[in-house]
This record gives C-alpha cells, structure tokens and sequence, in this order.
C-alpha cells in the first residue's frame, strides 16, 4: 500500500474516533433555576441534583445547597424562543403567501409580480407576528411557589424538578 492510501485510512481511523466519542463526553445540562429565599436572598444557577430535604445548585463554578426550609419560590428561567418563532413564521407565512399567488389565476401576466409581492409580504408578517407570540410564549419562565404550600405539593413540585436536574436519579 502506497502512503496516500496509508495517510488516507489514518485520516478515516482519526475521524471516526473523534465523531464517535463525542457522546461519552456529553453531559446532560440541568435547569437554569433563581431561587428567592424567605429572607430575600437569592440564588441563582443550574439544577444539579433534587436531594429529599435540599436542592444543588452550580453558582459561579461552586456548589451550592438550598434547603427547601428556606426557600421562597423557585423560578425556571428559559431561554426564549421569540427569535426562532419570527424565523420560522416569516419563512412559513412568505411560503405560503407566494404559493397562493403563483396559484391564482385572477391576475393577468402584468399584475402577477405585484400579487407575488403583496401576497407573500403579507403573510410573512402575520407568520412573523404569529411565530414571535409563540414563540416569546413557548420561552416564558414557571415560577413555583414552595411557601405555603402543603408537604404533598412540595413533594411533587419537587418531583417534576427532579427530571430537569443533570443528575435526575440522585438520592
């Protein structure tokens, strides 16, 4: 075997390591949590772990436990889909709107580019404007209020918290 052939199979041995081996180090990536205390306080970072009496958070690089005791209401921050929403509705809703004016046979030839225009511009804007709403509200954060809440609610407020934490089968 030559050595293009040589460097060639390497290449392909190389690759496949890499492209394949990237799934032993992802990591799952807990919930982005702001806890407001019963004094005020305030902390705010990704959901590790839902201990029985406690939660673990990752706050600046350090760990953090928060007592349920002490804890106020926890709010789940989501990123928003408002952008992903307007993309997605302005190209549906321009789609839409020009298939429906190449489709008509109501404009004779000269007419036909200023229906193309008008149609597909103006069901890009309502995708648009309907896509943001969907999506702004699709990104809305859930707050979970813990004070005053009975021990039954807690625990399945706590449950549903579980399943959001990097490491959901910690005990």
């Amino acid at each position: 075997m030559n050595t293009k052939g040589k460097i060639f199979i390497a290449l392909i041995l190389v690759f496949s390591l890499v492209a394949l081996s990237g799934n032993l180090y992802a990591k799952k990536k807990g919930a982005e949590l702001e806890i407001r205390k019963k004094d005020g306080q305030q902390v705010k970072g990704e959901l590790i772990a839902v201990k029985n009496t406690s939660l673990l958070l990752l706050e600046s690089g350090v760990d953090v436990s928060v007592d349920i005791k002490d804890i106020k209401n926890i709010t789940i921050l989501k990123k928003s889909k408002a952008f992903l929403g307007i993309s997605l509705g302005l190209l549906l809703g321009a789609g839409i709107g020009s298939l429906y004016a190449t489709s008509t046979d109501t404009y004779d030839s000269d007419l036909r580019p200023l229906a193309f225009i008008v149609y597909g511009g103006g069901s890009a804007a309502l995708g648009a404007l309907a896509g943001g709403f969907l999506g702004a509200s699709a990104g809305k954060d859930k707050t979970i209020e813990i004070e005053e809440k009975s021990d039954f609610e807690i625990k399945e407020a706590l449950e549903k918290l579980r399943k959001k934490a990097r490491i959901p089968k910690f005990q």
